[in-house]
């Protein structure tokens, strides 16, 4: 893979702008380096090619090229190329369901051709003496298949070497055309004596067409995820308009609209629930198996399942901004997108055909010397250039990423990147946020000490004319409590918060300070440590109001720990991986929060601005840091991480700066995430493995004579077919709460 390369046109004003272009007629790796590095020479480009979804994600800058300045680009290079169309997945299934038909016509014509050849080739290596077919038929055999049925081959063996480069095309047109030609002559001088070759050539043509068409339909499955996700949205949905009830095409439902939901129907379009009650399943897009309740003011998405109530809801995201269209578009993006594990085949990949081609002359120049047999040195060299096709090697990354990253949304683990995917293996340390990942994230009031006079509706009354304008966690809490309590809000003026510690605001003309125990001491103010002690030694987060010097009374306020939090903490420990807690907490309630999580090392006290900063710390002492969190607020620490990890529920913020997206409110997909990491990572290593390895042993065999063409050829077809079956294995895989 080539290295990213800065944009060269940083100074324009433009920003840059990203599309996927969709690629046709590339055949092996080679073709995905060349495209690649053809793209990637422009002013502006960053390119990415995907042999196994043919397609190149580019970013580009609008000022230095156009899409169609690539486009053509690309076909100098000798492909086509095409801007991918948006919400086409029927279309573009349609179209490779029509080319694979077609490819199949051709493989069947080609195989009533070069069975006869084969036959005899059978008949001769079992012992029969005698041609059985005439010489003149067999070329008449051959004919078609070498130049109708292989025509492929020498248009992209000819656009690839006028392009600059060689692929798998220019290895099998090379290889066939030896045996063919040789033949051919043979035939019309009437050399008796030599032996004929068209079945060879016609073999290894129809061998190579048989290994794409296998290698078609593995590729489709490995994209099903895409497509079972695509099929769970329905194609109508009950829209109420003009007081009637009636059916129409869900594409045609815009946001306010009010749509009907049935028992047993699934959400059509993203909505928020207006009358009824019932229970919803959101496996699809949480991998949750339990139902969630939903009554009015519930949020509900497209493609989940109604269970048993009658739901009415007005539209909130219709078409590409629906929950499913936008797991579709990050799942698309991270099968697109390419592992750095895949650099060293990329790399192998651009020069591995002229060094094939070369070898294939060694091999030749060498038997035809030492034999003095040009017959036998020829099928010697056309083994070495059929055998040699680096397609495996193309394929064994994309595949892999491909099938994992579909299982990982089908599970509620949204990876945004392979590289994502590929680090997450490596991580040795993961930082968690308290509140909102550990915990629920709702946090109470549970107690209420009063100092002095003060009553307690009267000290609710002042902590919630501070923090009625709040959206922080803790101050929701006090809202709501003084709510329960009958208790209506008083004026506030001057307001001036203090990030992590408190507010200082002027209530009903009085002077408030609100806070942790530590900030009221910045300001003078004198505590009863010991009612504040025993509030934070039972877990619980301490919140103090005073004016002056003088304190009015605390409140403990609990966040309930998440029930999956024991177990993912327990789950990570036996995975070799070391957990720390990050919270702006005291020390003391970190370590019974902690100690309740099973977690051993916490860094308590920590304000929003340097969490980042404690991730850095972790990072410099040699670990390989992982970060999960939820809130705006972790959004610099998500992005300071090796891999980051938002909760689902969290801020659109930290869903942005994450680099993967749990749908799940549970530190358990975190767990998930880095066991299909591993998972995925060991299926490539797997395939390249045997990428390598067949090659490394294969060039070897057909050049000391030890492989037919026509065996070379079998072996070349399955060998790409192997690989993918093999990254097709990764479906095994099942979720923990599977």
């Amino acid at each position: 893979m080539n290295q990213t390369k800065p944009l060269e046109n940083d100074t324009s004003s433009t920003s840059p702008e990203t599309i996927e272009l969709s690629i046709s007629g590339m055949t092996c790796a080679a073709c995905a380096a060349r495209i690649e590095k053809v793209l990637n020479r422009m002013e502006g480009v960053e390119a990415t090619v995907n042999l196994a979804t043919e397609k190149a994600h580019v970013r580009y800058t609008p000022g230095a090229v156009s899409v169609d300045t690539l486009i053509t680009a690309v076909r100098k290079a000798g492909y086509d190329a095409q801007e991918v169309v948006e919400a086409s997945h029927a279309e573009e299934k349609a179209r490779r369901v029509e080319i694979y038909h077609k490819e199949l016509r051709l493989f069947w014509i080609s195989v009533v051709f070069t069975m006869p050849l084969v036959l005899q080739m059978v008949l001769m290596i079992s012992g029969a003496h005698v041609e059985i077919l005439p010489r003149w038929l067999q070329w008449l055999l051959a004919t078609p298949v070498q130049f109708w049925i292989g025509k492929r081959f020498y248009i992209g063996a000819w656009h690839a070497l006028r392009g600059g480069g060689a692929n798998m095309d220019v290895l099998i047109a090379l290889g066939t055309s030896m045996a063919y030609l040789f033949s051919a002559v043979v035939t019309v001088l009437g050399l008796h004596d030599q032996h004929v070759y068209f079945e060879a050539s016609a073999a290894i043509i129809t061998l190579v067409m048989m290994g794409k068409l296998l290698e078609m339909q593995a590729k489709g499955k490995t994209s099903s995820a895409i497509e079972e996700l695509i099929k769970l949205q329905p194609k109508t949905a009950r829209v109420e308009r003009d007081g009637q009830i009636i059916e129409v095409p869900v594409d045609s439902i815009s946001v306010g609209d009010v749509f009907i939901v049935r028992p047993g129907e699934s959400m059509p379009v993203d909505g928020e629930v207006i009358e009824g009650h019932s229970s919803v399943v959101e496996s699809m897009l949480t991998g949750e198996s339990l139902p969630v309740t939903k009554e009015a003011g519930s949020k509900v998405f497209a493609a989940t399942m109604n269970q048993q109530g009658l739901l009415k809801c007005s539209a909130t995201g219709v078409g590409s901004h629906t929950v499913l269209a936008g797991i579709i578009h990050l799942v698309e993006e991270a099968q697109g997108s390419k592992a750095p594990i895949q650099r060293l085949a990329d790399v192998i990949s651009g020069i591995f055909v002229p060094v094939v081609v070369a070898i294939s002359i060694i091999t030749l120049s060498l038997w035809w010397w030492l034999s003095g047999d040009f017959t036998v040195a020829l099928i010697n060299a056309v083994a070495v250039l059929v055998i040699a096709c680096p397609c495996a090697l193309g394929l064994a990354t994309p595949t892999a990423i491909m099938v994992g990253t579909g299982l990982g949304a089908r599970a509620g683990v949204l990876v945004k990147n392979a590289a994502a995917l590929e680090r997450a293996e490596k991580i040795q340390t993961l930082i968690v946020d308290k509140t909102g990942t550990l915990t629920e994230g709702n946090p109470v009031v549970t107690d209420i000490v009063l100092c002095g006079e003060m009553s307690e509706s009267e000290l609710l009354r002042i902590a919630m004319t501070v923090e009625q304008g709040s959206g922080h966690p803790l101050a929701v809490a006090i809202v709501e409590k003084a709510q329960q309590a009958g208790v209506r809000p008083g004026a506030v003026s001057h307001f001036a918060a203090v990030t992590g510690k408190g507010i200082f605001a002027e209530a009903d003309g009085q002077a408030i300070w609100l806070g942790s125990p530590s900030y009221l001491l910045e300001q003078g103010v004198a505590l009863d440590m010991a009612a504040v002690t025993r509030l934070q030694a039972q877990g619980k987060t301490v919140i103090g109001v005073a004016s002056g010097e003088q304190v009015f009374g605390y409140m403990g306020i609990a966040d309930k720990l998440r029930d999956s939090s024991v177990q993912a903490v327990a789950r990570l420990h036996q995975m070799g991986i070391a957990v720390v807690m990050l919270t702006g907490d005291n020390r003391a309630t970190a370590q019974i929060i902690a100690a309740q999580a099973g977690i051993r090392d916490y860094v308590a006290e920590v304000l929003p601005q340097h969490k980042a900063a404690e991730v850095q710390k972790i990072k410099a002492s040699g670990s390989v840091v992982g970060m999960v969190g939820d809130g705006i607020n972790d959004a610099p620490a998500l992005a300071a991480a090796d891999v980051s990890f938002a909760i689902g529920a969290g801020s659109d913020v930290a869903i942005e700066a994450a680099d993967v997206t749990l749908m799940r409110n549970d530190l358990l997909g975190v767990v998930d995430a880095m066991r299909l990491s591993r998972t995925t990572l060991s299926k490539i290593r797997q395939n390249l493995f045997f990428a390598f390895i067949y090659n490394v042993l294969g060039i070897p065999l057909a050049a000391f004579g030890m492989l037919n063409p026509v065996i070379a050829g079998a072996a070349m077809a399955l060998s790409s077919v192997s690989v993918v079956s093999n990254s097709l294995l990764l479906k095994r895989w099942r979720s923990i709460h599977s």
